[in-house]
């Protein structure tokens, strides 16, 4: 016997941990940030509160809702709108990783193979992220045209062009801000009119690495934001706290490994899994991914942490290069040559059959369809989306919802201590990373001459 579909329940974010945590701390928080935690976490940015007042609102039937009903049986729900905001708000960032995931596989990369790169920094040079989120666009450009040197260099065809999809994290185990770049890179560059692609050999990651910190420095001192004599300094270190990693190679058609690589470069910052919201102390309990490490955080320095993780409006975390760059994707489009599979590889067909819709990305995610009658498993539809504010009421008030959960005054707690007396406990700092350390025993690399690159 087949097993009963699953049935979809609209969330309730206003039960989480995290929500409360959020409703409880924000007006305090906003209120003593410039005071107590924008040297540690950078200049108060206004956006920052439109983005908790949004979340605060996100599955809000007050605020709107679109109207779902079973044609069968007739049964039907509210389903309250999302704040689609990025980073803060879990449930809609996780719609939007599912959704890139996807986007990326079925339109952007090839079938080819590729790779997962990961550049990290030290952490004396991190803070000038964090005060100048401008540079992250040019920490991702230091990571493309070192990659660039070392694919281009092992394709002896003319003019070879690698692709890259690079995205910016800026966030450790522990929330503190650790810029770094992950990239999905093509293993191999694309030559020729007709798409073709010569597979490149495995890279020595030590000299890649060594062209990455001078392009870094270069672009720091062009802007000003270091002096010669760090430079001096941070090259004299035996460990030099830069970092990078290469993953193994992945098969062209091994779908679901590139697709589950494409959500993980978005990833959201934390996990409310692992997040304990302890309401009448005002701290939160953090567990660490392996569920080896927990720590206690105010919970005024909790949000300090996440909101410096939210972007700009409008910023731009994810940057396409080469053979994937939007002024490379465009030409293909116009000319019809975009969907043509490059000649050395096996065909599969490029089937682009899948919609992205909310229905489909809620089943992806919570593995059971919305759109499923709960009570005839008949097939429901979206029949129309109440926004007027005197029609929300109406319709709330005739089924009893109308404010029926008031929001409570934010809870007060004091903001926490700093000085000689602070406990390392409640401290979050940025010395756990995710970027793994490999040796260079794992590749066998070819000997290129890589020393004019890193004089130059």
């Amino acid at each position: 016997m087949s097993l009963p579909a699953a049935v979809y329940r609209p969330r309730n974010p206003q039960s989480s941990d995290y929500y409360r945590c959020v409703e409880d701390c924000f007006e305090t928080f906003v209120g003593i940030y410039d005071d107590h935690f924008s040297r540690q976490y950078g200049f108060w940015r206004p956006y920052i509160e439109q983005v908790i007042h949004r979340y605060l609102d996100c599955g809000d039937p007050h605020n709107g809702f679109a109207r779902v009903k079973c044609h069968d049986c007739g049964h039907e729900y509210l389903l309250a709108f999302s704040c689609k905001r990025r980073h803060f708000c879990p449930s809609c960032h996780q719609k939007r990783v599912v959704e890139f995931g996807e986007w990326l596989c079925v339109d952007v990369l090839k079938k080819v193979p590729h790779r997962h790169f990961v550049f990290g920094i030290p952490k004396i040079l991190r803070r000038y992220f964090l005060y100048d989120r401008k540079l992250l666009a040019d920490l991702s450009r230091c990571a493309w045209e070192s990659l660039k040197i070392f694919l281009r260099e092992a394709a002896p065809e003319k003019e070879p062009i690698p692709g890259a999809v690079i995205a910016i994290q800026t966030f450790g185990d522990f929330l503190g801000f650790n810029p770094h770049c992950h990239i999905l890179v093509t293993d191999g560059c694309f030559y020729g009119s007709r798409g073709m692609f010569r597979v490149a050999p495995l890279l020595e990651l030590k000299k890649l690495e060594a062209i990455f910190r001078h392009k870094l420095f270069r672009m720091l001192l062009t802007k000003g934001k270091i002096t010669e004599e760090m430079v001096k300094m941070l090259s004299a270190w035996r460990h030099s706290g830069f970092n990078v990693f290469c993953g193994n190679r992945i098969s062209p058609h091994d779908e679901t490994a590139m697709e589950n690589l494409a959500r993980y470069i978005i990833r959201a910052s934390f996990s409310q899994e692992r997040m304990q919201y302890l309401d009448q102390e005002g701290k939160v309990v953090y567990t660490s991914k392996d569920g080896k490490t927990t720590k206690v955080f105010p919970a005024l320095e909790w949000l300090a942490a996440m909101c410096s993780h939210i972007p700009n409006k409008g910023e731009q975390m994810v940057r396409y290069y080469g053979f994937y760059s939007n002024v490379s994707r465009g030409k293909r489009q116009m000319t019809g040559n975009d969907d043509a599979v490059p000649c050395i590889l096996e065909s599969h067909g490029d089937e682009k059959t899948f919609r992205r819709n909310w229905a489909r990305l809620i089943q992806k995610i919570y593995e059971v369809d919305p759109l499923v009658c709960p009570k005839c498993k008949g097939t429901m539809r979206v029949i129309g989306s109440i926004e007027d504010p005197s029609v929300i009421r109406a319709i709330l008030e005739h089924l009893g919802l109308w404010l029926a959960r008031a929001r409570p005054p934010p809870k007060i707690h004091d903001p926490p201590l700093y000085g000689s007396g602070r406990s390392a406990a409640t401290s979050i700092t940025d010395d756990v990373s995710q970027i793994h350390i490999h040796g260079d025993h794992f590749y066998g690399d070819p000997q290129y001459p890589w020393d004019d690159y890193i004089q130059a």
